[in-house]
Order: C-alpha cells, then sequence, then structure tokens
C-alpha cells in the first residue's frame, strides 16, 4: 500500500487513501439479501447467487428464558405439540409483524444462515411488504431490518415484487394486472410506467382460507383439528369450483363433543363449500380494482389478462373461477410461490432503476 500512497501527484493523507480502500472493499465484500418476508413462509435470496432459502415463517422460544429454541422447519413441526414452557409461534399476521422481537430473531437467523453478516461487513438488505400497510407498519419492517445486522434496510411492495418475478415488463406505458395471494394477505395491482397506478388489499389469503376449512368440519363433524391439517386438506382436496369428481380425505383431530380422538371424512364438496366465503372476499376485491383502472389500462388488461401469483395462486381452478366471475382472462404465473423473491432480487440487481419504487433507510 506504501507504493499506492507514494504516487506522484496525490497529496491526499495517508488516512484518505485507506478510508477509499477500506470503502470499496466493503462494497465489494457486503452481501446484498432479499427477502420475502411471508406469513406462511421465508424465503431468501442472495444477489450472485440466486433463491438461497425457503423457510416456514415459525419461530419457536422458551418461555424460561425467552430464547430461540428454533426456526423455520424445525419449528414448524412444534406447532400444536409443544409442552407448556415452549412456545411455538407464527411471528407474522396478515402480512406484517405480530410480534417484533421474534420476527427480529428471525431474520437475524437468515441473515447468519446466508452468512451475510459477521464481523466486519454488513449486509444490504430488501424485504417485501404489502403494499396497504400503515406507514407504521413499513417502520416496523425497517427497524426489525436494521437491528437485525442489516448495513442498509429496502422496502418494495410486493404486487411491484410479484409483477416483477412474473416477468411481467412494467416500465411500459402499458397497463399489467397482478393478483398476489400469499398466507396472510391478498393484493391486487395495476402497473404501469415502473408504479403501481391503483391496488387494493384484503387481509385475506391462504391462512384465512384454512381456518374456514377448520371451523367447517368443526361445525359439520364435531371435530377439532389443527392449523396444518386444514392445509394438508386444502392442497389435497380443495378446488375453488364446484369439483365435478367427488375426492375424500381421512382425517384425524379431537372429537368436540367428547374429547377423544377421532377420524372422519371429509369431500372435495366440503371442502368447496367452506371455502367459497373467503375467495368470494378475494374476487370483490380484484372487482373493485378494475372499476378504479383508467379506461385506456382497462383494454391492455382485457388483452394481457390478470397474471396469479403467491401460494393462494396454486388453489386448483382459481384462475378459471376469477376468468368467469371478472370476465377478463387469468392465469398463473410460472413459478408463483417464488415471484415476489425473485423480483427483490431482480430490485436489488438494479436499485438505480427502481430507486423511485423503494422506500430505504440507512
Amino acid at each position: 500500500m506504501a507504493s499506492i500512497i507514494a504516487i506522484e501527484g496525490v497529496r491526499e493523507p495517508k488516512w484518505s487513501v485507506w478510508a477509499c480502500y477500506n470503502s470499496a472493499m466493503k462494497f465489494s465484500l457486503s452481501k446484498r439479501v432479499g427477502i420475502d418476508l411471508g406469513t406462511a413462509n421465508c424465503l431468501v435470496y442472495v444477489v450472485g447467487e440466486g433463491i438461497v432459502m425457503e423457510e416456514p415463517t415459525v419461530v419457536a422460544v422458551s418461555l424460561t428464558d425467552s430464547k430461540v429454541l428454533a426456526v423455520g422447519k424445525e419449528a414448524e413441526v412444534m406447532l400444536g405439540r409443544t409442552p407448556g414452557n415452549i412456545k411455538a409461534s407464527k411471528p407474522m399476521r396478515d402480512g406484517v409483524i405480530a410480534d417484533y422481537v421474534v420476527t427480529e430473531a428471525m431474520m437475524r437467523y437468515f441473515l447468519r444462515k446466508v452468512s451475510a453478516t459477521n464481523q466486519f461487513f454488513k449486509p444490504e438488505v430488501m424485504v417485501c411488504v404489502p403494499a396497504g400497510v400503515t406507514q407504521v407498519e413499513r417502520r416496523a419492517v425497517l427497524s426489525a431490518t436494521m437491528s437485525a445486522g442489516a448495513r442498509v434496510a429496502y422496502l418494495i411492495e410486493e404486487p411491484l415484487a410479484a409483477a416483477i418475478g412474473a416477468g411481467i415488463p412494467i416500465a411500459e406505458a402499458s397497463g399489467n394486472m397482478i393478483l398476489d395471494m400469499g398466507g396472510g394477505a391478498s393484493e391486487a395491482a395495476v402497473i404501469s410506467l415502473g408504479g403501481v397506478v391503483t391496488f387494493k388489499s384484503v387481509r385475506v389469503a391462504g391462512n384465512k382460507i384454512d381456518e374456514s376449512i377448520s371451523r367447517y368440519v368443526r361445525k359439520k363433524h364435531n371435530l377439532v383439528i389443527g392449523e396444518i391439517t386444514a392445509e394438508k386438506i386444502k392442497v389435497k382436496i380443495g378446488s375453488a369450483t364446484n369439483p365435478l369428481k367427488e375426492e375424500t380425505l381421512e382425517v384425524t383431530g379431537r372429537d368436540s363433543v367428547t374429547g377423544l380422538p377421532k377420524s372422519v371424512v371429509v369431500t372435495a364438496g366440503d371442502v368447496f363449500e367452506a371455502i367459497s366465503d373467503p375467495l368470494g372476499r378475494i374476487i370483490n376485491m380484484v372487482k373493485s380494482v378494475l372499476e378504479e383502472v383508467p379506461p385506456e389500462l382497462s383494454s391492455d388488461i382485457i388483452d394481457k389478462g390478470i397474471v396469479m401469483s403467491g401460494g393462494t395462486a396454486t388453489l386448483r381452478n382459481f384462475d378459471k373461477l376469477l376468468t368467469h366471475e371478472t370476465g377478463v382472462p387469468a392465469f398463473v404465473a410460472e413459478d408463483p410461490l417464488r415471484c415476489v423473491v425473485k423480483g427483490t432480487g431482480v430490485a436489488l440487481e438494479n436499485l438505480e432503476l427502481y430507486r423511485r419504487s423503494i422506500t430505504t433507510t440507512k
């Protein structure tokens, strides 16, 4: 380094050259991490590496000393099976932080697991948030991200990230509609010229659908089931339209009358009836967005259709139901579960391009 400092014509003191060198090294060695902080699942994207982690948004905490015992898949298997001194829970609810301390610990775990933090270099972290969150909820996410070890924190709205990840050309002067449905919230947005023209959100998505199934099974069969069992029913035999073929699934739970273990057979027709109400609320939200779209953009949307992303988009025949109810073609994006985190990665790699659509703090 002495030879660098002694170059003729360089008059800055040694500390200035070292500062520039350290700054350049810090920039090159700091990782850039995108996190899809979902209600049901968290996905982590590292620039240059791609998607490196996909874990359930579940944390197990010891109630004795408030120590985090497990995160992700290890904690998920504990749901509904913990003793009195351990609590396994989901720190995100309806797409926003419900338990700040646990969410911060979970994010710190994710950053440490992907080797994004160390003693000298902190990462730049971009986190997705629903478009309809309040400023208080935005600040909570930024604060949790910084406390978890980020050098710089960015926020990007989920519909925009989902559209980018789905390969929609959002920068064009043309209307594109995205319907992103995760575990806690569903959002429909119309995007043009790289920004959101209009959007609506409703805090109804995968979790509310699971709860509807649980309530229906309890009401019809006097059987109490857990959220994991309800999700299994949805995935195995759930359909957004009245099933032509009657599928069945045997499920086990606790009899609400006797309190004893009990097994019943649930049909696809039962599930269709159970989930009709939450699906109807999502469709009404989509209709309200379409009603607010400017006429020129409406013609674009009719030509291009509605792109569906998120885990709830994989519900059987949901695209057909949406097309029937709105009169606008709807189709599921390629790899819908990962659209948001992929879009976050693209935005991180092209920060200047998406700068006006991103909230940041340092």
